[in-house]
């Protein structure tokens, strides 16, 4: 018969902890267990954030790169555009220090002025 007090007793120990639907915490765990497991949960979803964060920052870094190449292909661009523009204002420069440089200038002008009445007659 004590063996049946024994494993009631047990039985009602384990079912203490229920009260209206809800389990409270057993006394059986001790509070540095508690503040263990909430540590634990709480480095767990700290974990997650730096997980997105180190994502995150991957991201803007490939952007950025990307970005830096593309700044960098467009300088290269200005840069051959410059030499390209030096060249033609070298070839201006020569045509019009020439003794003819009234008719051509003229010519020029008159083939500008041609295009800039085509162009606004069209559009």
């Amino acid at each position: 018969m004590n063996s049946r007090r024994e494993y009631r007793n047990n039985r009602s120990a384990r079912f203490d902890g229920i009260e209206e639907g809800g389990i409270r915490a057993s006394s059986s765990y001790s509070s540095h267990e508690i503040d263990e497991h909430d540590n634990d949960k709480a480095m767990d979803g700290l974990q997650d954030r730096v997980n997105m964060l180190k994502r995150l920052t991957g991201d803007i870094h490939e952007e950025v790169e990307g970005h830096n190449r593309m700044l960098d292909h467009m300088g290269s661009d200005m840069d051959s555009s410059r030499g390209i523009l030096s060249g033609t204002m070298d070839k201006f420069k020569m045509v019009f220090e020439t003794k003819s440089s009234q008719r051509t200038f003229s010519l020029v002008a008159a083939f500008l002025a041609i295009f800039l009445i085509v162009y606004y007659l069209t559009r």
